[in-house]
């Protein structure tokens, strides 16, 4: 199918739910695990540092490096598929599901309905869970260890609101993920392998009912099999042409 034809499918699509992985930010350079372990955390493993284990035996060292993460990602900026969904918002009823945990889409401009594995700057307590929401201090050089803020309400150390290894999917987001997944007219499955789960399941409950799922990346994933239409090239690329031709511009 032409790239015309799927932006008929989107003007048509009433709902349209899209599912962004890695390659969504890739274009805007933000950085992976192992790009964070440069300077003084060269040595450690970033597997062994994202864990509840690792930051109740040493909170100031995840800390920091959770620090230096961010200072990485509010370096980068949105690129033009944050853009274009954002602006088919404008017009469409988008529900937008990440598993990312940057806020590239929310500085876009787009509403996220889910981010699944979490997102790096919702922060709250480790002890109670209660949400801080006190703005965050990135020094502009930061030292191997950082002691983290504390709760207000029970006095713990406050962590990224991010999923760490081993631990569950917070369930309102997934089932927001699911529900949107299974109710809209259209699925974009965009920049994500497939790989990582249960994320990789979401595009079947919109196969299983007959609605068009598109995917859009540049290499084959795990989905490719299954999609109902693949668009080769990348976020950046693709969805500016999409929003464009749904508008009826093309």
């Amino acid at each position: 199918m032409s790239l015309p034809d799927i932006g008929d499918l989107l003007a048509a699509a009433e709902h349209i739910a899209v599912l962004t992985g890695a390659g969504m930010s890739a274009e805007s350079g933000v950085p992976t695990f192992r790009d964070v372990q440069d300077g003084l955390w060269a040595k450690y493993d970033p597997m062994t540092l994202a864990t509840e284990e690792a930051y109740a035996e040493a909170p100031d060292l995840v800390w920091a490096w959770y620090l230096r993460r961010a200072q990485m990602i509010r370096d980068v900026r949105p690129n033009a598929g944050h853009l274009a969904l954002a602006e088919l918002a404008e017009f469409k009823r988008v529900s937008v599901i990440t598993q990312n945990v940057d806020d590239l889409h929310e500085r876009a401009g787009s509403t996220v309905l889910s981010h699944v594995h979490g997102g790096l700057f919702a922060y709250r307590c480790f002890d109670c869970a209660a949400p801080w929401d006190e703005e965050l201090e990135v020094p502009e050089t930061i030292p191997e260890r950082v002691a983290p803020p504390k709760c207000a309400d029970c006095g713990g150390w406050i962590r990224p609101g991010i999923v760490w290894f081993g631990e569950m999917l917070p369930p309102k987001a997934f089932q927001d993920a699911v529900d949107a997944s299974s109710s809209c007219d259209l699925m974009l499955v965009v920049g994500t392998s497939g790989i990582v789960q249960p994320a990789g399941s979401l595009p079947f409950a919109a196969l299983e009912r007959g609605k068009p799922v598109i995917e859009i990346n540049p290499e084959e994933s795990q989905l490719t099999a299954y999609v109902t239409h693949s668009l080769r090239g990348t976020a950046a690329e693709v969805l500016p042409q999409l929003v464009k031709l749904a508008r009826g511009e093309g």
